[in-house]
């Protein structure tokens, strides 16, 4: 079983991880784990220590906290493989003969979350365009321009997005990232899932800075073209941590779309195992979400394609199907509806695991758009909702960074505005509703009235 193995090592070490002008070993973490092969290639990860608010439970991550990478405080995250007959054994051992092991856990596959079934478009990225209300949001300053919108997917080709759209779109190439084991250049890679999601972040926010970060190219043993593992999203966050520590305190402004999860628990441990993913908002990734989001990042994710009424083949957990950090409660977890503001039967439906109420809302798909997979084929999934979402939130940073409206502010305008579908303000089948952009845009404007 692929395994995140957490360490405590000298603060020496543990600061050289930290440092991103540092380079730092496994060999310099972790010199052998009994019974561990550890990965050489991944390059070891600063896990932030979440530290409590002054009142705070310090053994309770519900209550407000802040995320530590001092030396003194941080941990580090290595990647190996223990043998699954030797599971149990080697776990127990670990934390006995190594006194730096702070816990060991689940590396689950990921994968991209394109869509169940085979029905045709439902109008097409024109129409997304019109209900975004782009051309508003361009009146009001709102296009993305300056603002970074990292995809984390299978890499983007910016050439077939420029094409699709007709005009020319941006990539940052040296803010970009990708793991170790592939190979390319940002914007390089071949049409597929990932250029489909920076097509549809686009929509809303044309003048955006894309930032290409392939985790899920990342080969392993027996792996698909279009999986990674967790461990290859952590080292991305980590990545992006740095990204948005270096822009100015003022104007601080990253967007970060994920359109993937983990569809299967025969990859993680079961709930209640310390090392669990799918219900453990102490898992290193759901930290590393929840640090990222405290400074300053949007981080939105895919609900999923596990709705009861087309659930995709692959999706095996039998009940609540939004795990992870895809319910983190710090993040828009987004399901899809089709132009027509109707529910698609494969978005998946709370109630989330982290957070009781997911998804946060629903954005558009199964419309004619980057053409990924053929000039017939829809965008469609919840991977295309969120990158819409994205779009949205990256329009709105242009105007409003972080130090003007923090990520949780704006989730909550987010779930405020959108147009409610049920008659309780949340439901689990849309959240608190579909995203309305006109509301966001009211919303905006009379919070500028008000602090003027």
């Amino acid at each position: 079983m692929r395994v995140m193995i957490q360490l405590r090592p000298s603060a020496d070490v543990v600061a050289a991880v930290a440092d991103p002008a540092a380079t730092a070993t496994v060999a310099d973490v972790a010199d052998g784990l009994q019974g561990v092969v550890l990965d050489s290639a991944f390059t070891p990860v600063a896990v932030p220590r979440p530290m409590p608010r002054p009142g705070g439970d310090p053994l309770s991550l519900a209550h407000d906290v802040s995320y530590s990478l001092a030396a003194a405080d941080a941990t580090v995250l290595v990647r190996g493989e223990v043998a699954d007959d030797e599971l149990s054994t080697r776990l127990s051992m670990l934390s006995s003969q190594h006194r730096n092991v702070v816990g060991v856990f689940a590396d689950p596959v990921i994968e991209a979350s394109p869509t169940c079934g085979g029905d045709a478009p439902v109008g097409d990225w024109h129409d997304v365009e019109r209900l975004l209300d782009v051309a508003k949001l361009k009146e009001e300053g709102l296009d993305g321009e300056g603002v970074a919108l990292a995809v984390l997917d299978s890499g983007i080709n910016l050439a077939h997005v420029e094409r699709v759209l007709g005009r020319k779109a941006t990539l940052d190439a040296k803010r970009s990232w990708s793991p170790s084991s592939v190979k390319g250049r940002p914007g390089e890679f071949e049409v597929d899932h990932g250029s489909m999601c920076a097509f549809d972040t686009l929509i809303g926010a044309p003048q955006a800075t894309l930032l290409d970060l392939p985790l899920l190219l990342s080969r392993r043993p027996g792996g698909s073209a279009l999986d990674g593992l967790l461990s290859d999203a952590v080292a991305a966050y980590a990545h992006l941590r740095t990204v948005i520590d270096a822009q100015p305190a003022d104007t601080k402004a990253l967007v970060v779309n994920n359109s993937w999860g983990s569809f299967s628990p025969h990859w993680d441990f079961p709930p209640g195992h310390p090392g669990n993913y799918s219900d453990n908002p102490a898992h290193p990734f759901n930290l590393i979400v929840a640090a990222l989001d405290g400074a300053g990042a949007d981080v939105l994710f895919a609900a999923g394609n596990c709705g009861r009424d087309c659930p995709d083949g692959r999706c095996a957990f039998p009940e609540r199907p939004i795990v992870g950090a895809n319910s983190h409660p710090r993040v828009l977890s987004v399901g899809g509806v089709d132009t027509r503001g109707e529910r698609v039967g494969y978005s998946s439906q709370g109630p989330g695991r982290l957070a009781v109420r997911k998804p946060d809302l629903c954005a558009y798909t199964h419309f004619a758009g980057s053409q990924a997979f053929g000039a017939g084929s829809p965008d469609s999934g919840t991977s295309a909702a969120c990158p819409v979402a994205a779009g949205l939130v990256t329009a709105v940073r242009t105007a409003w960074p972080a130090s003007r409206l923090s990520p949780a502010q704006l989730r909550s305008l987010l779930c405020r505005t959108a147009d409610d579908r049920s008659d309780v303000g949340f439901d689990n089948d849309y959240g608190y509703g579909v995203i309305d952009a006109a509301g966001v845009i009211a919303a905006l404007r009379r919070k500028a009235k008000r602090a003027a």
